[in-house]
């Protein structure tokens, strides 16, 4: 189980989710100027993820997933991940800590290769920045591009914060006690919606090389700072 989802039925202009974020709950409409890099990950950073879902609360995975996940069952949602055929996505913060992630799976029954089923979860205290939806955003024009028709969304009918993002987008919900599903139409894909992708993911991909030199560059400072310290340290003692 993904994290599930909703039912949207929208109208929405994902193709310009890259140049214009999506405003937070209670907050104005007008557009965001700042860009939330968005990567897609690959298998190499399956352990990241795998500390991102860990980090998260028995709450916050119950949200997640639908049920209360054990470390051991997150380990082995991670272990099942087909980076071939789904996609996942990430935003990493300066230490390179996948601090929200999300996951668009594509269905793997051929007659229905034109639906896909998102979830995500962003870390408690990266919360409150739109990063949810954002990362929705982001993999609807990817969706849109792999010519999904139809995207879903199953999602426990106290997360709040899931179906907001729908609401967002146009969505129209429909809730079933415990639970609330939505589907939101996709339109075909277009020349702005590739070009968006295909923006994106190069200004992601810069930042996070940026993110791991910068990282790189910070140990290596940290490193001389220890071996100065022995060195004095060594001197002290060798005047006494």
């Amino acid at each position: 189980m993904v994290h599930p989802g909703i039912l949207l039925k929208a109208s929405f202009d994902a193709s310009r989710a890259f140049f214009r974020p999506a405003p937070l709950a209670g907050a104005s409409a007008a557009p965001v100027s700042v860009m939330v890099p968005i990567r897609s990950i690959g298998p190499g950073h399956a352990e990241r993820i795998a500390v991102h879902l860990l980090a998260l609360s028995p709450e916050d995975r119950y949200l997640r997933f639908g049920y209360a996940a054990n470390d051991e069952q997150v380990r082995r949602y991670v272990d099942g991940l087909n980076f071939e055929r789904d996609e996942i996505f990430g935003i990493y913060n300066r230490n390179l800590a996948l601090i929200a992630m999300a996951h668009l799976a594509f269905a793997a029954d051929p007659e229905l290769k034109s639906c896909a089923e998102f979830g995500v979860s962003v870390l408690a205290h990266a919360r409150g920045r739109g990063y949810g939806a954002r990362l929705f955003e982001r993999a609807v024009v990817h969706a849109r591009n792999e010519g999904v028709q139809m995207m879903f969304i199953h999602a426990l009918s106290e997360n709040t914060a899931m179906l907001s993002i729908a609401q967002k987008a146009g969505a129209t919900l429909e809730r079933d006690g415990a639970e609330t599903e939505a589907y939101l139409k996709l339109a075909p894909a277009d020349i702005d919606s590739r070009v968006a992708e295909l923006l994106e993911e190069q200004l992601a991909q810069a930042n996070y090389r940026l993110k791991v030199q910068a990282r790189q560059f910070l140990d290596f400072l940290a490193m001389l700072q220890e071996i100065r310290q022995g060195v004095r340290a060594s001197r002290d003692r060798m005047r006494k």
